[in-house]
C-alpha cells in the first residue's frame, strides 16, 4: 500500500476512504457495514482530520460507539500516519474520534426507544436494498435451491413452504434473498416486516422495558410476511426467544409467509427446541460457497467493463464466500485508485498478495487442523484439548477452535466435543475473541496465514 505520510495536502479524502471502506469491508460484519458505512460521504481532509459524512445523528452514533477503533485504525493504516476521523450530520456539529478517547455517548438511540408522547415509537418497516432483488441475484449450482424456494414462496404466499428457512456460512446470499423475497411481496400489495434478530431483540426487550408489549405484538403480528435475518444472534436470548416464539405461532397460525435466516441447520442451531422444530416444519435450504463459474458470473455482473483477464484472476482465488469476493474487487478498484495506475493482473496480484491463503475447499479433519496448530504454536494436541490454562495453551486453543469452524466448517457443538468436551458457549466466544484480536494485532493474521500454510501441505501430502 503507497504510504501518504508525504505531500498529503496533494490526497483526496475520497480516495483514503474509498480504501479504508475497501479494508473494512472486510472485516466487519455485512450487516453492520451495509447499514452504517456503505452510506457514508467524505467532506474534507485537512489538517490530519479526515471529515465523514453522515445520514443521520443516529448514524455517527453508532459509528462512533461501536466501529471507532477499527475506523481509525484502518483510516491511518491506508493513509501511512495517525489521522482523527470526524463524523459530521446535516444540520449539528462534527462527531470526533479517537482511538484512545472515544466520545461518550450519553444515551443509545434505536428505533424502538425514541419517546413520543410517552410512547416507544417504531419506525414503520425496516428498509430493504434496492439492488438486492432476483434479478441481481447470481444463480448457480450453489444456491440454485434456495433460489426456486424463495421465487416459489412468492408465488403463493403462506401456502407452501412456511416457513421457508434459510442457512449458510456469512457472506453466502441469505441477506440478498430475503431482501428479493420482501421486494417481490411488496410489488404484490402486501405488508412487509423485514428485522434483524439485533433489532428484534433491541425492540422486544425494550417493549418490556417501557410497558408497550401490546404496541410490539400489534406492530409484528399485523404484517403479511415476516423477515427475520441472522435469527442465531438470540441463541442467547431466553427472554427474546419466547417473543419470537409466540410471535411465529401467532402469525403461522394465521397463514402469513415467515421466512428465516440463521449460520445453521435448524436441528444444530443453538436455539430452543422448540424453535428447532418450528424451523424444521417448513422448508430448510442451504447456500454454498460458490464455485469458479458463479464467482466469475458475480464479478462480471459488478465491474462489466472491467478486463476479462481481471476477472479471471480474481475469481480463481478460492474466496469463501461473496462478501469475500466482492472485497477483494474493491481492494483491486481502490488500490488502482489510490496509485493512479490502470488495473491490470499485476496490480490485482499486487493488490491481493497480502489476503489470507485459503485453504483447501474440500474437507478438512479435526486431526490435522489440531496438527498444524501444534506444529506452529509447540503446544502438544493434548494440551490444546486438555485442562491446562496458561497463556501459550489459551492462545492455541483459541486459535484450533477458530479455524475447526472456519476451516473444517463443525459447528460449535461438534468443535466442543473435539476439544476436551467443552461447552458450545466456549466455542463461540472464542470464535468471537480471535476475531477481534486480528482486528487490532496484524500478527494474528499472519500466524493464522502460516498454520494455514501447514494445513495445506499435510492436507495435500495425505492426500
Amino acid at each position: 500500500m503507497r504510504n501518504f505520510s508525504e505531500g498529503s495536502e496533494t490526497i483526496n479524502a475520497r480516495k483514503i476512504w474509498l480504501a479504508a471502506l475497501g479494508q473494512l469491508q472486510l472485516e466487519i460484519p455485512r450487516p453492520n457495514y451495509e447499514t452504517w458505512l456503505k452510506p457514508t460521504v467524505p467532506s474534507s481532509l485537512e489538517n490530519d482530520t479526515l471529515t465523514i459524512s453522515t445520514p443521520s445523528p443516529f448514524a455517527a452514533e453508532m459509528l462512533e460507539k461501536r466501529l471507532s477503533g477499527t475506523i481509525h485504525r484502518t483510516v491511518s493504516r491506508v493513509a501511512g500516519r495517525k489521522l482523527s476521523v470526524e463524523f459530521t450530520v446535516q444540520g449539528s456539529s462534527s462527531r470526533s474520534i479517537d482511538e484512545k478517547q472515544p466520545e461518550k455517548v450519553s444515551q443509545t438511540i434505536t428505533s424502538a426507544n425514541i419517546k413520543q408522547n410517552g410512547k416507544i415509537a417504531y419506525t414503520q418497516s425496516y428498509s430493504l436494498k434496492n439492488s438486492f432483488t432476483f434479478n441481481t441475484f447470481i444463480v448457480g449450482p450453489s444456491n440454485s435451491l434456495a433460489q426456486a424456494a424463495a421465487i416459489k414462496i412468492t408465488e403463493a404466499p403462506g401456502k407452501i413452504y412456511n416457513p421457508l428457512y434459510i442457512y449458510s456460512e456469512v457472506g453466502l446470499g441469505k441477506t440478498h434473498l430475503l431482501h428479493a423475497i420482501g421486494h417481490a411481496f411488496i410489488q404484490r400489495k402486501l405488508k412487509v416486516m423485514y428485522v434483524s434478530s439485533e433489532r428484534f431483540t433491541n425492540e422486544y426487550i425494550s417493549s418490556i422495558r417501557e410497558g408497550s408489549a401490546n404496541h410490539f405484538r400489534e406492530r409484528y403480528r399485523n404484517t403479511d410476511v415476516l423477515l427475520v435475518d441472522d435469527i442465531q444472534f438470540i441463541a442467547s436470548k431466553p427472554q427474546t426467544q419466547e417473543g419470537f416464539f409466540h410471535t411465529f405461532n401467532e402469525l403461522h397460525m394465521a397463514g402469513k409467509q415467515i421466512v428465516i435466516s440463521g449460520d445453521e441447520p435448524a436441528s444444530k442451531s443453538l436455539l430452543q427446541e422448540r424453535i428447532q422444530s418450528r424451523l424444521a416444519g417448513g422448508l430448510e435450504v442451504d447456500l454454498q460457497p460458490p464455485d469458479y463459474e458463479s464467482r466469475y458470473a458475480i464479478l462480471q455482473s459488478k465491474m462489466p467493463d472491467l478486463n476479462t483477464n481481471v476477472l479471471n484472476e480474481i475469481a480463481q482465488r478460492p474466496h469463501r464466500n461473496v462478501r469475500e469476493l466482492e472485497g477483494a474487487l474493491n481492494r483491486v478498484i481502490a488500490y488502482s485508485q489510490l496509485i493512479g495506475d490502470p488495473i491490470t493482473i499485476e496490480l490485482t496480484n499486487q493488490a491481493l498478495k497480502n489476503l489470507l491463503i485459503e485453504t483447501p475447499a474440500d474437507v478438512i479433519s479435526i486431526d490435522q487442523v489440531l496438527s498444524a496448530v501444534s506444529e506452529y504454536t509447540g503446544v502438544s494436541v493434548d494440551r490444546i484439548t486438555g485442562k491446562r490454562r496458561d497463556q501459550a495453551t489459551a492462545e492455541a486453543r483459541r486459535i484450533a477452535m477458530y479455524m475447526l469452524r472456519e476451516d473444517a466448517h463443525l459447528t460449535s457443538i461438534r468443535i466442543g466435543e473435539a476439544i476436551g468436551g467443552r461447552d458450545h458457549s466456549t466455542v463461540l466466544y472464542a470464535h468471537k475473541r480471535f476475531e477481534q484480536l486480528m482486528k487490532i494485532d496484524s500478527s494474528k493474521r499472519d500466524h493464522l496465514s502460516a498454520i494455514r500454510n501447514i494445513l495445506i501441505r499435510s492436507h495435500r501430502f495425505s492426500n
